[in-house]
């Protein structure tokens, strides 16, 4: 098969659809990625009974399953049970919902190296909770570990492409489409490939500048 460059504009359009739809999946389960994992580092940090135990035992199991078995779980297998949502919720909110997994560990790990006077200083000013927690300890957490969950951003914008297999119109979804209907891969599989490159690679870039921003002071 030769390329054809008449065929690779004339899809560059539906890409591009298909590109915004993986930029909204990723937006969107980053930010419950983020909300939920930062929960689940909360919880287990004050080791709240029973639930603390819950949030841990959660965090292993959505760790040690495939996100494609989660996806075909979650919009094939719950519908049985009366909880059905469209592709693309199902898709965000499952997505969202491995990558807090992964960004609670990190959250743990920024507020474990958080230093112990700040603990202590916060107690003997005798701040109430939720004041240290917001403003002593998170904002000195959260900075540290900006880095790594960038890396995870980037990380779930390509793994978005596994929502294809539950019907998600995303960018791989776009392209294997374009292929059916015309016979031609060539040119959606490897345009798909190349945005996907265009768009994480300034986005590795940028994690890298911040990590040297937010490295520790020597």
């Amino acid at each position: 098969m030769i390329w054809d460059n008449a065929f690779a504009i004339s899809i560059i359009p539906m890409l591009l659809k298909g590109l915004w739809v993986t930029v909204q999946l990723t937006l969107l389960g980053t930010l419950i990625a983020a909300v939920l994992g930062l929960i689940a580092a909360v919880i287990r940090r004050l080791q709240v009974p029973v639930l603390s135990h819950i949030v841990t035992f959660m965090v292993i199991f959505v760790r040690g399953t495939p996100l494609l078995i989660q996806a075909y779980v979650a919009f094939f297998v719950l519908p049985i049970y009366g909880i059905s949502f469209n592709a693309f919720t199902t898709g965000v909110v499952i997505i969202g919902i491995n990558y807090s997994a992964y960004m609670a560990e990190v959250y743990r790990s920024g507020i474990q190296g958080v230093p112990t006077g700040q603990w202590e200083a916060a107690t003997a000013l005798s701040l109430p909770a939720a004041r240290t927690w917001f403003r002593v300890i998170l904002p000195q957490a959260v900075r540290t570990v900006i880095p790594m969950l960038g890396n995870y951003l980037i990380q779930m914008f390509k793994d978005s492409a596994v929502l294809s297999a539950i019907t998600v119109v995303e960018l791989m979804a776009t392209a294997q489409s374009i292929g059916t209907s015309t016979y031609r891969y060539l040119e959606p599989l490897t345009m798909a490939g190349a945005l996907f490159f265009l768009v994480s690679y300034p986005a590795s870039r940028l994690v890298n500048k911040l990590e040297r921003r937010y490295a520790p002071k020597q």
